[in-house]
């Protein structure tokens, strides 16, 4: 029976590359299979229900079934909406009748067995692939002072993270499981039921039990479409951050219409992090774990590529300040043209400029060649106008140069 019980874990997984699969064979036959090396980065409470239900493989593959079965009960009466929690305790109830050589031995929809499946899948995914302590996502290249935190959502692996900008030091916080589109990411178009790939940030948040009870209990909207996406012509709307129904504890990793939906605790927990307008949320189809030490070099280069565009366009020599924008490059409805005859005009009425900028946050930019979005505040003085803007550029390497390829004043 204790083979068998074990295919529950083998399952989870049926569809995991040959490298995956030979890792969940040893976890199955080792008493220490479930221990990867380091602590989770999420969750010390033991009552948070991943980690309960984590606890309850990891007996599994260390024999104790009776152990097993003890904690899923737990599991269940402080969860009862956990629908993933309440079948593998019915097979492990099963399993003392009969034998079980799949997971979810009981009457339902086939659909709803494979979401079930799916979810045990990624959520043990993450418990095996945990990225190494210390590295940080190559998305995150530099936050400003006011970014206390940032979000970064792997559509790959139905995983949010939740990291805290102390010093420019970047620390993991937190993750969790999170449900995406029905169609997976990379949203073009109304209703195609895909979460968006970009840099977005929250606009605002509602009371999600005014909205209507898919929503859960907190709504967080995105600034989606974009500046950028609606350059590159994508549309829709509607798409937030929210929880789940109130009779659901969690969802299928591809169930939402494009949203970005955690279980209604674990976003009570995530929203104490977030800043409306200020933090960002960087939704990628696939996170690259790097060192920090790593990024350095990218960094300097771009924050270099950025003072000088700022020192040419003190110099008044607009010729050399338009060499920094590429041919397609667009700001408010004026091509590269139009923007360049108005620099032109504007320059040959001043004497002097001079131009400050702080709070600088550079984010390389999913889904796109080469490509980051820089936020600064503009502090600008001439002979006869002085101003202060918040600003957001997008520069692209372009032939091995970096060109500003949109511009907007926030």
């Amino acid at each position: 029976m204790v083979k068998l019980i074990r295919t529950i874990l083998l399952v989870m997984l049926c569809v995991a590359t040959t490298a995956q699969t030979q890792e969940i064979v040893a976890m199955a036959t080792s008493p220490f299979s479930l221990s990867t090396g380091h602590s989770r980065p999420f969750s010390p409470e033991r009552n948070h229900p991943e980690a309960m239900l984590n606890q309850v493989l990891l007996s599994i593959s260390h024999n104790h079934l009776d152990q097993a079965l003890e904690n899923i009960d737990r599991l269940v009466s402080f969860y009862p909406d956990f629908r993933l929690a309440q079948l593998i305790r019915g097979d492990l109830l099963l399993a003392r009748a009969q034998p079980i050589m799949t997971m979810g031995n009981v009457k339902a929809a086939p659909s709803q067995l494979d979401d079930l499946r799916s979810e045990a899948r990624v959520r043990l995914n993450s418990y095996l692939q945990q990225p190494a302590k210390g590295l940080i996502p190559r998305e995150l290249l530099q936050l400003d002072s006011s970014q206390t935190t940032a979000v970064v959502v792997d559509t790959s692996k139905s995983r949010l993270y939740l990291f805290q900008n102390k010093d420019g030091v970047l620390t993991r916080l937190a993750d969790f499981y999170v449900t995406i589109g029905k169609n997976g990411s990379d949203k073009t178009r109304e209703g195609d039921k895909r979460t968006p790939l970009g840099v977005y940030y929250i606009t605002g948040k509602k009371d999600g039990k005014k909205i209507g009870p898919l929503y859960g209990d907190e709504v967080f909207p995105l600034n989606y479409p974009n500046d950028w996406d609606q350059k590159q012509g994508r549309r829709g709307h509607g798409i937030w951050l929210h929880g789940t129904p109130y009779d659901t504890y969690s969802r299928a990793p591809k169930s939402s219409d494009g949203c970005v939906v955690l279980a209604n605790s674990d976003l009570s927990e995530l929203g104490k992090y977030l800043t409306i307008g200020i933090t960002p949320m960087i939704i990628t189809a696939h996170i690259d774990w790097v060192s920090p030490q790593s990024i350095d070099t990218d960094k300097a280069t771009l924050i270099s590529a950025l003072e000088s565009w700022r020192h040419d366009w003190e110099s008044l020599n607009t010729a050399l300040y338009l060499k920094h924008y590429a041919g397609s490059f667009s700001a408010n409805g004026e091509n590269l043209t139009d923007w360049a005859a108005e620099k032109k005009r504007i320059n040959e009425t001043k004497s002097w400029i001079k131009i400050k900028l702080s709070q600088i946050s550079v984010l390389e930019y999913p889904g796109e060649n080469d490509m980051v979005v820089v936020n600064f505040d503009q502090d600008y003085r001439s002979s006869n106008l002085n101003s202060r803007s918040r600003k957001r550029q997008y520069w692209q390497n372009i032939h091995g140069e970096w060109k500003i390829v949109m511009e907007s004043t926030l």
